[in-house]
């Protein structure tokens, strides 16, 4: 058989074991690679490739990197041959979930001892995005958290932050201390001397407050730094 008739051929015309949504029922989701999970949702191609085609083809556009995918909207996804609005709409909203599945850790009210477990917490809220947004850590006395709160949302080069949008949203939820966070789309992980300002301007309000800021971290899909390992919290 010709490369490309193997290519052109539907996944329901595969030996069993190589059906993702076969295997997905009988191995497990784990046993699934990320091109197969991505040809389920697909759940076809086109005349030139199968679901698993489109979809290998649409990771190697992204570097095969999905927090890359997840930052493309539905005219960068139907740009591809066999992914109209429908599939696109699908991608979009599955990734979506995911994201969102972080959010319901904070019912948990985990311990935070660092900033590692700072970072864990709001890097699926803000690493993604193409436009910066401003974030609260709310915590207790006991270092648990109590909420996460955004506190604005601005463009490409930066956000306004309103300190007393901040400490309103910690005195509503009572909180004991707060930890900021801010992305930066361009990746770039350091911090501009505007940031340094506002976390000293904060930092001093809140302890007017007796509102303690215990960190500002500053997150991409790159990782993220910590101002208070840096020792840049003074």
């Amino acid at each position: 058989m010709s490369t490309y008739a193997s290519t052109k051929m539907s996944i329901k015309h595969w030996a069993e074991e190589d059906r993702p949504r076969e295997k997905l029922l009988h191995q497990g989701k784990k046993q699934l690679s990320d091109a197969e999970l991505l040809a389920i949702l697909l759940g076809s191609g086109s005349r030139e490739a199968s679901a698993l085609m489109l979809a290998k083809k649409l990771l190697a556009a992204y570097d095969h990197d999905l927090h890359l995918l997840a930052k493309a909207n539905i005219s960068d996804l139907c740009r591809f041959k066999g992914i109209g609005p429908a599939k696109a709409v699908g991608i979009c909203a599955a990734l979506e979930l995911s994201a969102r599945r972080n959010l319901l850790d904070i019912k948990l009210r985990p311990t935070i001892t660092s900033s590692r477990d700072a970072y864990q917490m709001l890097a699926t809220l803000l690493a993604d995005l193409p436009h910066e947004e401003f974030w609260l850590l709310l915590l207790n006395r006991a270092n648990r958290v109590i909420a996460r709160e955004r506190v604005s949302v601005g463009g490409v080069a930066g956000t306004v932050v309103d300190a007393k949008l901040v400490f309103q949203k910690a005195i509503h939820q009572l909180a004991s201390s707060v930890i900021l966070a801010h992305n930066h789309p361009s990746g770039n992980l350091r911090p501009s001397q505007a940031d340094l300002d506002l976390t000293k301007k904060l930092k001093a309000a809140g302890k007017v407050l007796d509102i303690q800021v215990l960190d500002h971290l500053i997150i991409s899909e790159a990782g993220y730094t910590s101002l208070a390992d840096e020792q840049l919290m003074a």
